[in-house]
């Protein structure tokens, strides 16, 4: 049903105009510095004075007044919206391919727990929970990778629309973008140096857009999607009963 396109166009819209708005009320006060400037002049590692700003972060980005506020309604939004989308894409394999039944749960876990991990990271306020923030937000980097990687794989086993030929080899390039840049930004955000945390800032904020880019190609599998096949979350299909069970 064509209806159910919402789905991804609003996890991947929340998320991008959310953020990016975020980000442009820090830069509107000051509270981050702009992802252009390179300078080191105007950086502080506390945001207590108003001639210097912060690394220009997702996290950071939300941690003062006001736009505090909207950073954890944004991410807790489409933490949301990204477990309903995890659960729906289960059941939309369950339904046309059930014998990728245990690939498809282990990638519903993965989905869940990123979820989870960030609605953490979006009501824990990097300024006063910061172990909390960033427990959450490693978390939900972390198992978003393996997610956009079991994804893609069940897009290569799974003949949900007709056009993954298509649609395999896009996700191939995101999933192994999605790595690259979570690898390069954990390992700079690191670091000392202004300048190398300033390219983990711009790592994070690719690595976001390029999910919410993932997210919105499904789409493509969301036209095809029934309501109808949220039943087979419910029901244990005889593919998934016991090989004994099946027998007698």
């Amino acid at each position: 049903m064509i209806f159910w396109i919402i789905l991804p166009i609003s996890l991947s819209l929340v998320s991008l105009i959310g953020t990016w708005s975020v980000y442009a009320i820090a830069v509107y006060n000051n509270h981050v510095c702009s992802l252009g400037d390179w300078g080191a002049a105007k950086y502080c590692n506390k945001n207590d004075s108003t001639e210097c700003c912060l690394v220009p972060t997702i996290s950071s980005s939300g941690t003062s007044l006001p736009e505090n506020s909207l950073f954890s309604a944004i991410i807790s939004g489409g933490a949301f919206l990204f477990l309903v989308f995890s659960i729906f894409h289960h059941a939309h394999i369950m339904e046309k391919n059930a014998k990728q039944a245990l690939l498809s749960r282990i990638a519903l876990v993965f989905g869940i727990v990123a979820a989870t991990g960030a609605f953490a990271a979006g009501n824990c306020n990097p300024g006063n929970l910061p172990l909390l923030h960033h427990l959450g937000a490693a978390l939900s980097f972390t198992c978003i990778c393996f997610y956009t990687v079991l994804l893609t794989s069940l897009t290569g086993r799974c003949l949900l629309t007709g056009f993954e030929k298509y649609l395999y080899p896009l996700r191939i390039i995101s999933s192994a973008i999605q790595i690259s840049f979570t690898i390069g930004y954990s390992i700079l955000f690191a670091q000392p140096d202004y300048r190398a945390i300033h390219v983990s800032a711009v790592f994070e904020w690719m690595l976001s857009v390029n999910l919410e880019l993932f997210e919105l190609s499904y789409v493509v599998e969301f036209a095809y999607f029934y309501s109808w096949m949220l039943s087979n979350l419910l029901i244990k299909r005889d593919e998934q009963k016991p090989l004994i069970l099946s027998m007698s």
